[in-house]
């Protein structure tokens, strides 16, 4: 039994080392810094909501040694953060996430400025399909980790006990770790290394889920029981160069049915920005439909 323990003990330690060659510490992110993932040799990605409004800070490399680093992209909505700096650094290794089960042992790992390498460990509680962040960005997968978070730990990966990174960390509610996969991570940084910012559609309308009464369904031709209620159109948006207007009910996009805000922004992802989809609408008791070009989102300031 001894031996077992020790066995096990020495393989959780080597998996931390591995994991940690690819692990920075972010000195500026937050009251006590936090941690970063080496992606590619000289670009590492961090928790975006730790470095809001810095274009430029200092990190310390797995070797010890520090260095600056220029903030080349930055995603809110994914909560991740694009970090260029001229260092060596080993890049971390993807999990090959079809083959995650609940159950497995996974390590948060990162790095606590001059302390160096700090670790928890858990398991995999719970693991479902894509999901949406409450800025509408789409998350590839909903990995619920059962385990405790150390101060820093954001910006780290979480990795498997092969020492293969299956997500970075970042902060959820109530002391909670939130994973995000590392397929959408590849997928954000290599938007933010070509374009510096993430796309994200918008069509300048403000909605509320409604029910439609099974007379006007019938009286339509129409199986949809549900839409969306405009209840505001932007100026000058897309929604306003295509004749939306206040009262109008979506009923429909590109064919398929609008249940709730959730279908909207499904229809809204990066790669239907400038593309014209047709949506379905009632108006006035009549079904319409309009061809509308998706925008941009407009940023936000920090």
């Amino acid at each position: 039994m001894t031996s077992s323990l020790v066995e096990f003990s020495n393989n959780l330690a080597d998996t931390v080392e591995r994991a940690g060659a690819s692990v920075i510490a972010v000195l500026e992110g937050g009251r006590e810094g936090v941690s970063g993932t080496v992606w590619r040799d000289g670009l590492a990605v961090t928790a975006e909501h730790t470095i809001r409004g810095r274009e430029e800070i200092t990190i310390i490399l797995p070797s010890g040694e520090r260095s600056s680093a220029k903030v080349t992209g930055r995603d809110p909505g994914t909560d991740i953060a694009l970090l260029k700096f001229e260092k060596h650094a080993v890049p971390a290794t993807l999990a090959d996430e079809s083959l995650s089960r609940v159950g497995e042992v996974v390590l948060a790992v990162g790095r606590r400025g001059t302390e160096g390498l700090a670790t928890t460990h858990g398991i995999v509680s719970a693991i479902s399909g894509p999901w949406r962040t409450w800025q509408g960005a789409r998350i590839d997968r909903w990995l619920r980790l059962d385990l405790t978070p150390f101060t820093g730990f954001s910006g780290g990966p979480i990795v498997t006990a092969r020492g293969e990174v299956l997500g970075i960390a970042t902060s959820g509610p109530r002391r909670s770790v939130v994973t995000i996969p590392g397929s959408t991570v590849a997928r954000v940084a290599d938007q933010l290394l070509h374009r510096g910012r993430i796309a994200r559609g918008y069509l300048g309308v403000g909605v509320q889920p409604v029910a439609l009464p099974e007379s006007a369904r019938q009286a339509l031709g129409t199986e949809a029981a549900h839409g969306l209620l405009v209840i505001t159109v932007e100026p000058g948006s897309s929604a306003s160069n295509a004749n939306i207007l206040i009262g109008d009910i979506i009923i429909a996009i590109e064919g398929t049915p609008v249940r709730s805000v959730r279908s909207l922004h499904n229809a809204l992802d990066p790669e239907n920005v400038g593309k014209a989809l047709t949506i379905e609408l009632l108006r006035a008791g009549k079904l319409h439909k309009v061809s509308v070009t998706v925008g941009e989102r407009p940023e936000r300031s920090s």
